[in-house]
């Protein structure tokens, strides 16, 4: 039999339109794909850094109205009397009566004129001789010893020695307040500057630095957590001490505010001096850790998160 062909005539392929479409629908594909996941990722990271933004925005308001709701309960059934502890809308409205005659925000432009020049004087003393202490051999052997047994005298025993020596005025409740101050930013001062790095300076030295340059450049910004740490310290103290000095000898201030409404029964008055002090402590808290954010910048443990 005789043997036939396979192929009769040479046919040329059929080309596939799928075949030919396939690798740029799968391009077009694969884009949308990565797009799609970079839109998730980019949500799902904005999210994420938004929840923790939320949460410290609102995290440390929760205890504070955690506590105004329950006094807000307490007062409205009448399971704490208003001679111990009145209701908010009371305290609110003794603030608005005693706003509205002009004498709260004198009584508190007072006080917040004592706690500026007490405590302008006692940080800026403290920060002084603390810097002389921790760096000088001498001044140590000098001063620190001294300074360390007056630092054992309660400083508010103070108080009837200042009386007797200045009167009721001004002198004594800024100088109670200086006093305050000086010790937690002394102490710190010190501490932060004998915790800088030998190393440190020892490499500055190694580059040619002088000493004031070793002071400025490395002493003080290694020291400067610490003292930041004191000067925040130091605004509490020195808003305890203008209460006692202000609630023994004064005729104005928040203090006196507080005194006076004890005499006349008004434990509202009283109520709205302490949220006063709680406030003003408050915003003392804020200012310092503000100051912290901008000297301390370069430290790792004072970034906000996500900055750089």
């Amino acid at each position: 039999m005789p043997e036939q062909p396979l192929l009769t005539k040479d046919r040329e392929p059929r080309s596939d339109p799928t075949a030919e479409a396939g690798p740029t629908k799968t391009r077009a594909t694969g884009r949308r794909a990565t797009g799609r996941r970079a839109t998730g990722r980019f949500a799902a990271g904005w999210i994420g850094r938004a929840l923790p933004r939320t949460g410290r925005a609102i995290g440390p308001w929760v205890v504070p109205l955690l506590v105004l709701a329950v006094w807000q309960t307490t007062a409205r059934t009448g399971a704490l009397p208003p001679r111990i502890l009145p209701a908010p809308e009371a305290v609110l409205r003794a603030g608005t009566d005693l706003a509205a005659t002009g004498e709260l925000q004198h009584h508190i432009l007072t006080s917040l004129r004592r706690i500026a020049q007490g405590f302008a004087l006692g940080a800026a003393t403290g920060l002084l001789l603390g810097f002389g202490v921790g760096m000088s051999k001498a001044a140590e052997i000098l001063l620190d010893r001294s300074l360390q047994m007056v630092r054992t005298i309660p400083h508010l025993a103070l108080v009837p020695l200042m009386i007797a020596w200045f009167g009721i005025g001004e002198e004594p409740k800024v100088l109670l307040v200086a006093l305050g101050t000086f010790f937690p930013v002394y102490l710190n001062t010190v501490t932060g500057i004998r915790g800088v790095d030998p190393k440190l300076l020892q490499l500055g030295r190694s580059y040619g630095l002088g000493r004031w340059r070793l002071v400025r450049d490395i002493a003080i910004p290694g020291a400067m957590p610490t003292v930041l740490a004191g000067i925040r310290y130091s605004l509490g103290v020195a808003w305890m001490t203008l209460v006692v000095a202000e609630t023994i000898s004064a005729d104005d201030g928040i203090g006196y505010l507080a005194q006076d409404a004890r005499q006349l029964l008004r434990t509202d008055q009283i109520v709205l001096a302490i949220l006063l002090y709680a406030l003003a402590g408050l915003f003392a808290d804020l200012l310092t850790r503000l100051i912290e954010r901008k000297v301390l910048r370069w430290h790792p443990n004072y970034r906000r998160p996500g900055s750089r």
